[in-house]
């Protein structure tokens, strides 16, 4: 199989692009090891804001005024500053970015709009790289993989304490690594 034909099947660059909110012609550049055109922090910002308001009126069907509105009315802006923000004209304040995540459903937070092109691209990228890893390979990921767990950080932000996570791992080891320090008989 030629190289075309394993990007091909593996990557579609039409859906990279719409989950990257990212145009087209860039992600197919950095798929090939090309560099993307240079851009600033605001030009990422005002084309991924545009990008989501194209892809969520055309799952939806809003018109551009119907979207604004809505947007309008929930970050309680002006439905004309909604608008020029949707066409890419102008760039939304740090807390209104906040808002528009939430609208928008984006998970990645903010960094989704200001990261750039070739760290989009990884972020987005980085699911097909772990599903072709096999995860069942190991359990953990395997178990996360069948929960549906993205990732775990249990000990940097303190929602367990390291006592408690040395007992919720000893628990685990113990339900699956049989008796006899771990050789069957």
């Amino acid at each position: 199989m030629q190289e075309k034909d394993i990007h091909s099947d593996l990557l579609d660059v039409a859906e990279l692009a719409a989950r990257t909110a990212l145009p087209a012609p860039t992600v197919r550049t950095l798929l090939r090891g090309g560099t993307p055109p240079a851009d600033s922090v605001n030009d990422r910002v005002r084309a991924r804001i545009t990008a989501l308001a194209r892809a969520d009126m055309a799952a939806t069907g809003k018109r551009m005024s119907d979207l604004a509105s809505d947007i309008s009315q929930r970050l309680g802006v002006s439905g004309y500053w909604a608008r020029q923000v949707c066409d890419g004209k102008k760039v939304p304040s740090v807390e209104l970015l906040h808002g528009l995540v939430e609208y928008f459903g984006v998970e990645e937070g903010e960094a989704f709009f200001t990261a750039s092109a070739a760290d989009a691209l990884n972020r987005a990228l980085l699911p097909l790289l772990h599903k072709l890893e096999h995860p069942e390979s190991d359990p953990v990921l395997a178990l996360m993989d069948r929960y549906g767990v993205r990732s775990a950080d249990l000990r940097v932000h303190g929602s367990l304490t390291r006592e408690q996570l040395e007992r919720l791992l000893e628990g685990v080891l113990r339900s699956v690594v049989p008796p006899e320090g771990g050789r069957d008989q």
